[in-house]
């Protein structure tokens, strides 16, 4: 039983969010699709945490500073991978026929990544000594906390991805600038709770989640009123 409701614990944040996710699209992506891309998420992880690790086992050895590791060694591992699944998975679909679906897959991605993450935090040896008001808590703040991260950054990758099928010479730069405040604004997001104290160490990560989501917001307003993509999106230099 214990076992059971820790695997709901970790799913919940990711299937809430989904859902809420979800209802923004008027036109409602196919649900094989979604668990299609939810699922390539959370296996995507697997290849995150090796890669993590040996990145981290290369700067200890460098003695490189750990900032540079959780910018380098986990945002930018994590926000590419994310990113991949949706690029090689979903941009060639035929059911990826609007400027909104970028944004929508990239956060399904996003969640399915977050999931197993969850999953992994929930089922730590340490976790199960907890109380159980104290393992509440702690899905309740890495709903609002971690999860949404997740899903809010790889939503502004998804909006520049969106629009780079509109500005086709400009792909490669709207693409990788939209990877690079996603990789800052999760490096930042994770520098702060890791590495600062006092009051920062929380009004930091607050100030990136609420203007994340914030951007996010005006994000599908804006794509909801574009074009079809479907005739265009294949023209030109992909990243």
């Amino acid at each position: 039983m214990t076992y059971l409701l820790f695997f709901i614990f970790g799913l919940a944040p990711s299937i809430i969010w989904l859902l809420f996710f979800l209802r923004k699209d008027v036109h409602p992506e196919p649900k094989g699709m979604v668990l299609k891309i939810f699922f390539y998420g959370v296996l995507i992880t697997l290849p995150a945490i090796f890669i993590e690790r040996g990145i981290f086992e290369r700067f200890t050895e460098l003695k490189l500073s750990p900032i540079l590791y959780i910018f380098f060694g986990i945002a930018l591992v994590e926000e590419i991978l994310k990113y991949l699944v949706v690029r090689e998975k979903v941009v060639s679909d035929p059911e990826f026929d609007e400027p909104l679906d970028a944004m929508l897959y990239m956060i399904i991605s996003a969640l399915g990544f977050a999931a197993l993450e969850n999953l992994l935090f929930f089922f730590s040896p340490e976790i199960f000594l907890l109380p159980f008001k104290e393992i509440l808590v702690l899905v309740s703040f890495r709903f609002i906390t971690a999860t949404f991260l997740h899903a809010l950054c790889s939503g502004l990758v998804g909006y520049f991805l969106a629009q780079s099928f509109f500005e086709i010479k400009n792909r490669f730069r709207l693409i990788t600038t939209g990877l690079g405040i996603a990789i800052i604004l999760h490096g930042l997001y994770n520098f702060s709770i890791m590495m600062m104290e006092g009051a920062l160490r929380f009004l930091i990560p607050v100030i990136i989640l609420i203007s994340l989501a914030f951007v996010i917001s005006l994000g599908f307003k804006k794509l909801e009123k574009m074009k079809s993509i479907c005739k265009i999106k294949y023209n030109g230099y992909f990243f």
